[in-house]
């Protein structure tokens, strides 16, 4: 019995597993709710109509580039850690618990939620026609808005944390210049390690935002509901919702490029001015955080630069001491010869009575090896080899 409670206790176990795994979605729509998504990968699949492969992309196990991908009927974007899946009409976000994807939600949740004046004229109007007069009053395509939402995150979340960078690598390259040593190293060690993987970061990001910005039919299959218009009625040339406000209520990137656009459902199909102004608006952000990074990495190197050359004089002045002890050496050990040649315990007459010779041998021994001192520093003063 005890062993088919533990078995039970387990099965239980694995069963809140699966289901916390598979609440690892939420979802908002276009009419500004939102609910957790109780749903595997499959059902996921099958509701916004992408195959294995792309939903591969947004599984946080596996370490995939920065990818936006424009599908039939949906747009897959895997930006650093946002990862969501954008149709016409809903946004599914993973992992909304995490700290970092948080913010996002929360700007999804003010950014998708229908306007007030939308709600107002919904109420007061009973008419299909006034209706659909309030439901033109969105700024842009519901996919266009989630997309900017992202974009802007991950955009303010890399410029965020190379401000961070910054505000500590300077300090601590200041530091090291004043002073050499092993934490100061250590410290600066670090930053730059975290330099590198986050201007890997950044990179791909731009590459992504570039690669779109270089290809019209890219950014033509990221408009879905023109897409989607367009399947519904091919022909006709007035009948779908028009995305472009009279008077726009939110000052964004992507109402400025609404208002811009000529044609954004039943206009042409090339026609990408509405998402490229929108691209090009995070791109330069992400260009300029971009370029901080390599402002810094700029200033590390020159720090660096500078560290060797400090390094280098010392060796110099390390070498030139070596020098001045080894000539001192070799003088000495002139001095030692001579005193050990007098200094033999072997009979010679000339030793007898001649006591006064030895401060003439010490003085004159003495003399010479100073001389000889002297001279080998001045001939290397005169060659360059120690400095003045």
């Amino acid at each position: 019995m005890a062993a088919a409670g533990g078995e039970a206790a387990a099965a239980a176990l694995a069963a809140a597993k699966k289901r916390a795994a598979s609440r690892s979605w939420i979802l908002f729509d276009a009419a500004g709710e939102e609910r957790e998504l109780d749903a595997d990968k499959y059902a996921i699949m099958h509701r916004v109509d992408i195959n294995a492969r792309d939903l591969r992309i947004l599984d946080p196990l596996l370490s995939y580039p920065s990818t936006i991908l424009g599908r039939e009927r949906a747009i897959v974007l895997n930006l650093q850690h946002i990862k969501a899946i954008v149709t016409s009409e809903e946004v599914l976000l993973r992992d909304p618990s995490d700290e970092n994807v948080i913010p996002v939600v929360e700007e999804l949740r003010r950014r998708l939620a229908p306007s007030s004046a939308a709600q107002h004229d919904g109420k007061d109007n009973l008419s299909g026609q006034h209706d659909a007069e309030a439901a033109e009053e969105d700024e842009s395509p519901f996919e266009f808005r989630a997309l900017e939402v992202t974009l802007e995150a991950i955009c303010s979340f890399l410029d965020a944390r190379t401000t961070e960078l910054e505000t500590n690598a300077y300090p601590a390259l200041d530091d090291l210049t004043s002073k050499i040593s092993s934490h100061n190293l250590d410290k600066v060690r670090k930053l730059k390690s975290g330099m590198t993987r986050l201007t890997a970061r950044v990179q791909k990001v731009r590459d992504e935002l570039e690669q779109l910005l270089d290809d019209d039919d890219d950014m033509a299959d990221l408009y879905l509901s023109r897409k989607l218009a367009g399947a519904s009625s091919p022909v006709s040339g007035s009948g779908g919702p028009n995305w472009f406000p009279a008077s726009p209520t939110i000052g964004s990137k992507i109402s400025r490029a609404s208002r811009a656009s000529a044609a954004t459902i039943h206009g042409n199909e090339n026609d990408v001015e509405e998402l490229e102004m929108l691209l090009e608006a995070y791109f330069m952000q992400i260009d300029g955080t971009l370029n901080k990074l390599t402002t810094l990495r700029e200033y590390i190197d020159d720090t660096e630069d500078y560290i060797n050359i400090q390094l280098d004089n010392h060796r110099n002045q390390l070498i030139q001491l070596e020098l001045f002890l080894s000539s001192g050496t070799v003088c000495l050990s002139l001095y030692s010869l001579v005193a050990g040649v007098f200094g033999m315990n072997i009979p010679y007459t000339w030793n007898d009575g001649h006591g006064y010779v030895f401060k003439w041998v010490v003085i004159v021994s003495g003399l010479f090896c100073a001389f000889m001192f002297v001279t080998i520093v001045a001939y290397a003063r005169h060659k360059g080899l120690v400095g003045s």
